[in-house]
């Protein structure tokens, strides 16, 4: 099993640690209802250094990424950040990830921690027939750290007083130093509040980690592992690999047509799209469920006349509106909101409806 640079703190804090894409980590410290809140209402401060961490470099590097991804990336600028896709030929996903174009031969990417291995392989597969591009892993170098809520701007401010932090849009990074250590900031996050994620060398982690927690110390932040992650990244309606989109299932039934672009030219898979967009069968929905049972992945869903019509992607108990809400992949019939349905839930049926999807607005800031 493998830890991250801020295991030791984790375990000195008392947090729950269970295995997860490999590495040990911290699934709740105080309790995952807490956490979430305090991302809601303060900040909440996340290692997610278990993600994976690719540079692809060269003269050609944004040739071969055009063509292993959806989106394009020739649209992205020197200091942005683009969610994107790898696809399958058959169209179905490899994987989805954040592309951050440092220079016009430079670019980072940041990948699931489950797929690390496979999209290493599924890269180095095909960049071996681009001689400009060369892929590096520096996966076992670098750790991640979020700062979401309310609060993150402020207590990054307090940590770095001269970076103008306001300036910095949506889906935009800066690099900085901390302590002698050159260091990335991203205006990116899975929350759906106003926040940051922060890319460093390993020996850095440790030293910003405790900075960042004691300088948020009077706004209420709280350190917040992969329980509340999951609630929070589902309210808001964001996929997660093996929920809402895997190898199996095509973006364009999967809420992500958006990050497909078509009329860009070639990318693998991109036939695949094209022919599921002549037959679009299936869509990805939110729901919520009368009650408190949980909705739980692979619950079947069916209509009012018990016909089976999809299943569940993910659920949860919804700490914010203290509800039940799921994601479901239905047929494309009853996709509309406020459209009734029935959940099996260990035999029984139980009451639920077609709800949009963030179930939350996204906060500002």
């Amino acid at each position: 099993m493998k830890k991250t640079a801020l295991y030791a703190w984790h375990e000195r804090a008392g947090a729950k640690i269970i295995d997860f894409g490999g590495f040990l980590m911290p699934v709740q410290y105080s309790g995952i209802i807490a956490e979430h809140h305090a991302v809601r209402n303060a900040a909440g401060i996340f290692d997610v250094s278990h993600m994976g961490n690719f540079y692809v470099r060269g003269p050609r590097a944004l040739e071969f990424l055009q063509g292993i991804t959806t989106n394009d990336i020739s649209k992205a600028g020197p200091g942005t950040a683009q969610y994107n896709l790898m696809l399958y030929p058959s169209g179905g996903i490899v994987d989805d990830l954040i592309i951050y174009v440092i220079d016009s031969e430079t670019f980072f990417l940041i990948v699931n921690a489950s797929n690390t291995e496979k999209d290493f392989s599924w890269i180095s597969e095909h960049i071996a027939s681009y001689d400009g591009a060369v892929l590096e892993d520096h996966s076992d170098k670098l750790s991640l750290i979020a700062l979401q809520g309310p609060a993150a701007m402020n207590i990054l401010g307090g940590v770095f007083p001269s970076v103008d932090f306001a300036s910095l849009g949506s889906f935009h990074f800066c690099r900085t130093m901390f302590h002698g250590t050159e260091i990335m900031i991203a205006r990116t996050g899975y929350t759906g509040e106003p926040g940051v994620e922060i890319c460093l060398p390993n020996e850095a982690a440790l030293p910003l980690w405790e900075e960042l927690m004691e300088t948020g110390r009077d706004c209420g932040i709280q350190p917040v592992g992969l329980g509340a992650r999951d609630t929070l990244r589902l309210e808001m309606g964001y996929s997660l690999y093996g929920h809402e989109i895997d190898q199996d299932t095509n973006p364009l039934e999967s809420r992500l047509k958006w990050v497909v672009k078509m009329e860009k030219g070639h990318f693998i898979g991109r036939e695949a799209c094209q022919q599921v967009e002549l037959n679009l069968k299936y869509g990805v929905a939110g729901f919520s469920l009368e009650g408190r049972v949980l909705p739980r992945q692979h619950y079947k869903v069916f209509n009012t006349d018990h016909q089976e019509i999809g299943s569940v992607c993910s659920g949860t108990l919804s700490p914010t509106l203290q509800e039940p809400i799921g994601t479901c992949r239905v047929f494309r019939e009853y996709l509309q909101p406020g459209t009734p349905i029935l959940v099996e839930v260990r035999g029984s049926w139980h009451n639920g409806v077609i709800r949009n999807l963030p179930f939350l607005k996204p906060s500002q800031g």
